[in-house]
Parts: structure tokens; C-alpha cells; sequence
């Protein structure tokens, strides 16, 4: 996939959607890989005994699949300059077969100096906003 150029790249386009499924498995995995074994991500009954509806997706977890749609439009990782995300609300993830589909979506919001550009990112789970303000800086060519 080749980097889009900064001058054929308007204000408002749209990046390709990326929709991850989340299981319970995908969690203990990355518990494992993290070192995050926190139980609110494993436990139901420890979960819904701080308040949660169910057992929670890491954020972190969340946030890395969300910078996928900006890597895989821009094509290569390194060209993400700054990325952050404050979160609206966690993602479920339920005890079944099917667990939650996550789906992210880009917009490209500003295009700034030095071929630099600022995109917005959304997250949908279950129909749940997930990201409040997530935005990620792209250089392009």
C-alpha cells in the first residue's frame, strides 16, 4: 500500500472503517502479553462488583486496534507522529462465541504544516460511542 500524498488528500475524506471482534480469549491474551491482569478484564463478578456491566476490554487493547485504521490507510506505522485517545465509555465483551464487534472509523479533520495531517477517529461498540476525542497527526508524502 503506498503513503497518500498530503496534496491529493482533502479535509473531510473518510478512511476505510476497521471493525476488530473482541472475545474473552483476545483478553487473556493480551493480559498475558501486557502483564494487565487486572480481573475487571477476566472476572465478571469482579467486575460487576465495581460497577461495571460486564468484564471490559483493556483501554489500551482498544486504543492499539483503533490506530489501525489510520496505519493501515497511511500504510506504515512509523508515520503516525502523535495518537491519543480519551475514552467515552468501555468496551463489553461479552461471554459468548461471538464476543463485540468494535468498529472504528477516520476522518481526516485538518491538514496542518511539514505534509502533516490531523485525524479524528470514532468507536462504535454495540452501537456505544467508545472514543470521546481520539485523534491521531499522519505525516503523508
Amino acid at each position: 500500500m503506498s503513503v497518500p500524498a498530503y496534496d491529493a488528500v482533502e479535509k473531510g475524506t473518510e478512511l476505510r472503517p476497521v471493525t476488530v471482534k473482541l472475545r474473552r480469549e483476545d483478553l487473556v491474551r493480551y493480559a498475558g502479553a501486557s502483564g494487565d491482569f487486572n480481573r475487571i478484564h477476566w472476572s465478571q463478578r469482579v467486575a460487576q462488583e465495581v460497577g461495571l456491566p460486564d468484564v471490559i476490554a483493556h483501554g489500551m487493547l482498544t486504543m492499539g486496534a483503533g490506530a489501525r485504521v489510520v496505519t493501515e490507510w497511511v500504510g506504515d506505522p512509523a508515520r503516525v507522529v502523535e495518537y491519543s485517545v480519551r475514552f467515552t465509555r468501555p468496551v463489553v465483551v461479552p461471554d459468548t462465541d461471538e464476543g463485540v464487534a468494535v468498529t472504528f472509523g477516520g476522518k481526516v479533520a485538518d491538514k496542518l504544516d511539514d505534509n502533516l495531517v490531523r485525524v479524528d477517529l470514532t468507536a462504535l461498540a454495540g452501537g456505544d460511542k467508545v472514543f470521546g476525542a481520539a485523534r491521531a497527526v499522519v505525516r503523508l508524502d
